[in-house]
């Protein structure tokens, strides 16, 4: 098997995770966070809608990782993003991880907020 390094084009990808933190371009978080092309900044969970919402027009779509099992979003929340016009995709917060990294590396306009496993 040949393995290739990810290019991510000056963007940060998520290298790691354990039970909570991240480890995004070698820095470790602690506690959820919130990943874009921009920055990697905490996150306080899905009462903190203000960081999601200030992407609107930057970001076309959001990966929700809902930590070590898939859950579902809170009506509210997707309610907000949606009528930001931002979509909201839900999984468990090890494949959010791999689907922002690989989509970042494509170029796409994509954020990640997850919580720990």
């Amino acid at each position: 098997m040949q393995m290739n390094e990810m290019d991510m084009g000056g963007i940060g990808a998520v290298e790691g995770y354990g039970p909570g933190f991240f480890r995004v371009a070698g820095k470790v978080h602690d506690g959820p966070v919130l990943v874009t092309a921009r920055a990697v900044r905490p996150w306080a969970g899905f009462e903190d809608r203000a960081p999601i919402l200030a992407l609107a027009g930057e970001i076309d779509v959001v990966f929700f990782g809902m930590g070590a099992e898939i859950a579902h979003l809170p009506a509210d929340l997707r309610a907000a993003i949606e009528a930001a016009g931002i979509g909201a995709e839900v999984m468990n917060s090890p494949a959010a991880c791999r689907t922002w990294n690989l989509l970042a590396a494509e170029g796409r306009r994509v954020a990640l907020a997850a919580l720990p496993v």
